[in-house]
């Protein structure tokens, strides 16, 4: 069936690039195209893990990865949520005045 949306994207095993970090990208595409919205959960691992063919762990290393990145929070028994990113993509690029 072909869908107006992508197609779900594969993740590359053989790629140098490790598992955790393609599928950090991929969700943080989502995030970038507004699929998932700010203040609205991510998946979670178990659904991450099945969705994507990868274990658990791999699943989990990719929300830390997400959360070093500040693009999820996650709140303990309520999951990983998606962070209201500031206008811009660089916040970093304002120097405050000194």
């Amino acid at each position: 069936m072909s869908e107006t949306e992508q197609p779900k994207t594969t993740l590359d095993p053989m790629s140098a690039r490790p598992l955790y970090v393609q599928l950090a990208d991929v969700i943080a595409g989502k995030i970038e195209s507004g699929e998932l919205a700010p203040d609205r959960p991510i998946p979670s691992e178990n659904h991450l893990a099945d969705e994507y063919g990868v274990a658990r762990l791999t699943a989990r290393r990719a929300a830390q990865e997400l959360r070093e990145r500040g693009l999820i929070v996650t709140v303990r028994g309520k999951g990983s949520f998606v962070v209201e990113q500031p206008p811009g993509d660089a916040p970093e690029e304002v120097e405050p005045n000194a």
